[in-house]
């Protein structure tokens, strides 16, 4: 998505499964000066993630002085988490699963094009006699 520009380190994996902190890190620019902090949960389609994953990842945010922070599931999230992350000071984005496959396929991540389709139209330019 461009974060972080070309270098190899842009994004770091800091955690591991069922750490309950922060898995990972992300410079927003090639510098580092901002960074993002993402946890990542995959869990099955009706298990939605509720209000106290998030705000345990928030306590995570607030213990690194992190002021952004990204939270992906392959799942869903609860109306009461969506409404959690509307008021913090932190900026919080929950990204769920359609969400998560709608940026892969963007970005290309994860993905292969099977079929591409061109669609031909008439130049008229190229027949004009000037």
């Amino acid at each position: 998505m461009g974060y972080g520009g070309t270098h190899s380190s842009a994004a770091r994996q800091l955690g591991r499964a069922g750490d309950g902190g922060i898995d990972g890190v992300i410079d927003e620019d090639r510098l580092g000066l901002d960074r993002i902090y993402l946890q990542a949960k995959r869990y099955a389609p009706e298990s939605a993630i509720g209000r106290p994953a998030v705000q345990g990842f928030v306590g995570s945010l607030v213990g690194f002085g992190a002021t952004k922070g990204v939270f992906v599931t392959t799942s869903s999230f609860t109306t009461q988490a969506v409404d959690y992350v509307r008021n913090l000071p932190q900026r919080v984005i929950l990204i769920d699963g359609q969400r998560l496959a709608a940026l892969m396929i963007e970005h290309g991540v994860g993905v292969r094009t099977q079929r591409s389709l061109a669609l031909q139209r008439l130049d008229e330019d190229f027949f004009s006699e000037d």
